[in-house]
């Protein structure tokens, strides 16, 4: 399979930007046992079909795919999520699950009606959560009853949450996300705006809400998603994304033992640039500045909630 490619019956979404071919090499040296704890597998289309309800159709990244980037960069595991273009069908990340010889865990999309079985099958291949998506343009909203009802499922198998919002709507969401009794992790800092400021009201929401709730953890993830003054991670660039560190610095100085870190490869939906993931990694030590914070957000903290057993 060509890099780029769409195989089975599909066609990629009009202006659709492949992932990075040929990332460099990190100048930044990951500490033993790092994890990539945030990317995703889509497809192949021609063996794992995209959903009917997809809102966007990428270019397959397949597990080897992936498998090969995370030799290439120098971590040891992935945790890989379930991408919105396979909606609830979890195979292609079960089948990469399962190649991983151990490697990898996963967090998948489920749906109310997932019965204790199909839980078990999943929590052997080596899930360890489910997501909860409430961006708007990327899926439909589901009521939070049964979001409540799949997560008095899941709670019995040690397994967490993740949820993906926007920071404009962390305030009608703040006392369901509370509320919720397992482990929680925030996808990309809740996705603040950060050409607002870091001290400001928006951002100090965020920061209370992981005060308040020692069970939340977060992604300081994705500063290709946030950033709007860069620079980017391209053309060997060595400090990307300054706009982003102050947001990022901030949550893995205060929150150290909750706070995981991935590269979101292969970056579903970018619009603007695609980054060179040697250079994303590179991006590290702008956020966690001494070897003590980056162990704990490489290693220790992805290990402690994905390999605990």
């Amino acid at each position: 399979m060509a890099h780029g490619d769409t195989s089975g019956d599909f066609e990629k979404s009009p202006g659709w930007l492949d992932w990075y071919d040929g990332p460099t090499m990190p100048t930044f040296a990951l500490p033993a046992g790092a994890v990539d704890a945030h990317c995703h597998v889509f497809g192949p289309g021609a063996e794992f079909p995209y959903a009917p309800e997809r809102k966007y159709t990428p270019c397959d990244a397949s597990a080897e795919q992936l498998f090969a980037l995370r030799d290439h960069l120098g971590f040891d595991r992935n945790v890989i999520v379930q991408a919105t273009c396979h909606g609830a069908d979890n195979r292609a990340l079960v089948d990469a699950l399962r190649r991983s010889d151990g490697r990898a865990r996963g967090v998948a999309t489920v749906r109310r009606d997932i019965t204790d079985e199909q839980l078990a099958e999943l929590h052997a291949a080596g899930v360890r959560g489910v997501r909860f998506n409430f961006v708007k343009r990327l899926v439909d909203r589901v009521p939070t009853d049964s979001l409540e009802e799949i997560v008095a499922k899941i709670a019995p198998l040690g397994w967490h949450v993740v949820i993906y919002f926007e920071a404009e709507d962390l305030p009608e969401l703040y006392d369901f996300f509370s509320g919720i009794p397992t482990d929680v992790v925030v996808d990309h800092m809740g996705r603040p705006d950060v050409t607002k400021d870091v001290d400001g009201e928006e951002f100090a929401l965020f920061l209370r809400f992981m005060r308040e709730n020692p069970n939340v953890w977060t992604k300081v993830s994705c500063p290709e998603r946030l950033s709007v003054t860069g620079p980017r991670a391209l053309d060997g660039e060595q400090h990307a994304y300054t706009d982003v560190v102050p947001f990022a610095r901030r949550v893995v100085e205060e929150f150290p033992d909750r706070v995981l870190w991935g590269t979101d490869w292969p970056h579903p939906n970018l619009k603007d640039h695609m980054p060179d993931d040697g250079l994303l990694v590179d991006y590290i030590p702008q956020i966690a500045t001494t070897p003590e914070l980056q162990q704990k957000l490489l290693v220790d903290n992805p290990r402690r909630l994905y390999w605990a057993d």
